[in-house]
């Protein structure tokens, strides 16, 4: 692939998870306490196409910081993101568990960012499940709906 090919592609995707981000805000998603955010179902792309790796981890870190994140949660946030994304890309050989590394990410930083940097008082297991619940919908549901599209589309 070539150089300008791979950028633009990660460009794209980044572009993406970007917008999904503030759709999923602007539907007031991002307020309950079970999150839902469109673009982790983007996180199965590296299953796909190695520049999906590094589009989720720009894509993740413009989100956060535009959103009014805290320095942590971008940080942590977006390294989570880089590091599922490293690992669902070993996964292309097995497309349909591209899902899990985003949701063990995100089910184990997650809550840890949100007590910690937010000063969120919930409990510690609650927020384990209120993420964990999250991505299941977004990455779990969202994302194998996505993979099945690719690759049935992939057949024509």
């Amino acid at each position: 692939m070539k150089k300008t090919h791979f950028i633009a592609e990660g460009a794209m995707i980044a572009a993406l998870y970007v917008v999904l981000t503030y759709l999923a805000m602007s539907l007031g998603l991002d307020k309950m306490a079970v999150q839902v955010r469109f673009s982790e179902a983007l996180t199965v792309l590296p299953a796909f196409m190695p520049s999906a790796v590094s589009g989720l981890f720009v894509g993740c870190l413009i989100s956060n910081i535009v959103t009014g994140c805290t320095i942590v949660d971008v940080i942590f946030g977006s390294f989570t993101t880089l590091v599922a994304g490293l690992i669902t890309r070993k996964l292309k050989n097995h497309p349909y568990l591209a899902p899990i590394p985003a949701i063990i990410g995100n089910t184990i930083v997650i809550p840890l960012v949100l007590a910690y940097s937010y000063k969120v008082e919930t409990a510690l297991p609650f927020m384990f499940l209120t993420v964990f619940l999250g991505e299941l919908v977004s990455a779990g549901i969202l994302g194998t709906l996505l993979v099945y599209t690719i690759k049935r589309r992939r057949k024509y």
